[in-house]
């Protein structure tokens, strides 16, 4: 997914240190690889990711609109109920309708590395509280290596938003520095879903 007016970050499959990846290369630039898909909210269990980089954004601060940037995230966007909308949000909503062709989601919840924060820290994005970003790594100790995650859902939503997550609806990679008009390289490995199998049956 493209932005328009941005440059575009590079996403190249490859092999890296042993694994199939996903290689994001960004120089002043923002964009999103991106799958659809749609998850019901009782399927919703793990989230099993990875990612490596060599490097962090020093100038980037996420809770800050001029310098909101980051070197790896992981993106979950969610449906809802749109009446819950405030003024600004709709706004949004329907500007980047034009902008992209894609109403803004009900909710985004974010994985993110980041250069000071505590891993568990929520970060609300300065743009919208519509998205919020969950620290799952910090600082800069495990540079260059390959990091693995496992990450429940459901929970983590209810943390980030406060409320039940409805329907999953998409899921990407994003590798931005178009802000604070920098470079960064780094690594996805696989992403997949260990679904919840406590599930009822409708």
């Amino acid at each position: 997914m493209y932005l328009p007016g941005k440059r575009k970050t590079q996403f190249i499959k490859t092999w890296h240190e042993g694994r199939s990846a996903v290689h994001a290369v960004a120089d002043s630039s923002v964009s999103m690889f991106r799958q659809k898909m749609r998850l019901e909210p009782g399927a919703l269990g793990v989230l099993q990711f990875s990612w490596q980089s060599p490097q962090l954004i020093p100038s980037a601060d996420m809770a800050e609109r001029e310098t909101e940037d980051s070197v790896v995230r992981i993106v979950l966007s969610f449906d809802g109920d749109r009446s819950k909308f405030s003024a600004k949000n709709k706004m949004l909503s329907e500007l980047s309708l034009a902008l992209t062709g894609e109403e803004l989601p009900y909710a985004t919840l974010m994985y993110v590395w980041c250069n000071t924060r505590a891993v568990g820290d929520v970060i609300f994005n300065p743009r919208t509280e519509r998205i919020r970003k969950i620290v799952v790594e910090s600082g800069a100790a495990n540079l260059g290596k390959w990091l693995d995650y496992e990450r429940d859902i459901r929970a983590d939503f209810i943390k980030a938003f406060g409320e039940e997550p409805g329907v999953l609806t998409g899921i990407a990679l994003m590798t931005d520095t178009d802000n604070t008009q920098s470079k960064a390289t780094a690594w996805y490995g696989p992403v997949s879903f260990k679904a919840n199998t406590s599930a009822k049956a409708p």
